[in-house]
């Protein structure tokens, strides 16, 4: 656990440097309008890598040999995570709106056990929902797929 605590918490602080560089760039005082624009994100990545020093030395005082992830956890880990891989993939095939369906409705069923009762119309209706708001109503594209197109949209 001390090993991955330690490369999180490095990976975290060089993002945070990366972001302080841009901040400053921008300019981080205050001008005549209010705060310039990189006074909020320089901040935010000062306690990030603030924070992220105070876990490298946590981290780096612990003795602790305990491994980071056990065999059942990570099989957790990837119960989620392998059908969030797929969404993305299916996505670049059928769109958004559909691949936000099947991921649901498979999620629900395979994860959650529920019945096909609430499945279809919560796989279904959310991301019809959704479209709604973000084509109609926010006039925001999100990525179509077929569907979609023969929809006319």
């Amino acid at each position: 656990m001390r090993v991955a605590d330690l490369v999180t918490a490095a990976v975290l602080m060089l993002l945070g440097g990366v972001v302080v560089y841009d901040a400053v760039r921008l300019g981080i005082g205050w001008g005549a309008e209010g705060p310039r624009s990189g006074f909020f994100p320089f901040w935010l990545a000062a306690i990030l890598i603030t924070v992220s020093g105070v876990t490298v030395v946590r981290a780096w005082l612990a003795r602790s040999e305990k491994p980071f992830v056990e065999r059942a956890q990570l099989a957790s880990v990837l119960k989620v995570l392998w059908p969030a891989a797929a969404w993305v993939v299916l996505m670049q095939f059928v769109g958004l709106y559909v691949a936000s369906a099947c991921y649901m409705g498979f999620y629900m069923r395979w994860i959650g056990r529920h019945s096909w009762l609430l499945v279809v119309p919560v796989a279904v209706g959310v991301p019809v929902v959704t479209f709604f708001v973000f084509e109609t109503w926010f006039l925001v594209p999100m990525p179509k797929g077929p569907l979609e197109a023969w929809l006319g949209y």
